[in-house]
């Protein structure tokens, strides 16, 4: 997913989208060249929701050659054509997940604060594990708190990729990009930005660049 050694933005969209606007509002943050990746989580909507909103999204990112990551439903990743799925624990097992999406596919896992299960799910051959929460976050209720260490210990044991997850906003992200992260996983910053989605994203992308440089200067 993400072949250079900056650390990449990790898109989540909002837990509820208006399928009229938000197609056309993806686009332009797509085009500030900041995102290298979008999970499609959408909270509280049935199957037929979730494919009608696939059927809207997977072209915005095609087109921009960015993957589309389904989360949770490996099931209609595959049917629709996403280009992965990201899974949770209580999502199935990686097995699962890979058995349907195949080896070509990306298969994500959350692994929370676990390095057990990111080594378990890691040796297994998935393509990326995340860790988090790392801040307090209005997504989601977090059922556990990480430190960036558990980022730093990963990347110096292992190749497999890493996402950070947890409230993560252009303030606070140094720290993971310093320890290693492969991507940083950013909803709210971007989505709810004062002066909208596309200078959310390219904050984000400037922040992830100054720490960068800072890393590189050390």
């Amino acid at each position: 997913m993400n072949d250079d050694a900056q650390t990449g933005l990790y898109l989540l969209t909002p837990p509820s989208i208006d399928l009229a606007t938000f197609p056309d509002l993806l686009a332009r943050v797509l085009d500030t060249g900041a995102v290298e990746c979008v999970q499609l989580r959408l909270k509280d909507i049935d199957d037929e929701g979730i494919i009608a909103a696939i059927k809207k999204i997977l072209p915005v990112c095609s087109k921009r050659d960015i993957p589309l990551i389904l989360n949770d439903r490996p099931d209609l990743a595959h049917k629709t054509g996403c280009d992965g799925v990201h899974i949770g624990a209580e999502d199935g097992s990686y097995a699962e997940a890979r058995k349907i999406m195949g080896e070509e596919h990306v298969v994500g896992v959350s692994c929370y604060d676990s390095r057990h299960r990111a080594m378990d799910v890691g040796d297994k051959g998935a393509d990326y594990v995340a860790f988090g929460a790392f801040f307090p976050t209005t997504t989601k209720t977090p059922g556990t708190w990480v430190e960036p260490e558990i980022i730093e210990i990963w990347t110096t044991f292992t190749t497999v990729p890493c996402v950070a997850i947890g409230g993560i906003n252009a303030d606070n992200l140094a720290p993971l990009v310093k320890a290693g992260a492969d991507f940083v996983a950013v909803s709210g910053a971007i989505w709810n930005h004062p002066d909208g989605a596309e200078a959310g994203a390219i904050a984000i992308a400037r922040a992830i660049a100054a720490a960068s440089e800072d890393l590189v200067a050390k």
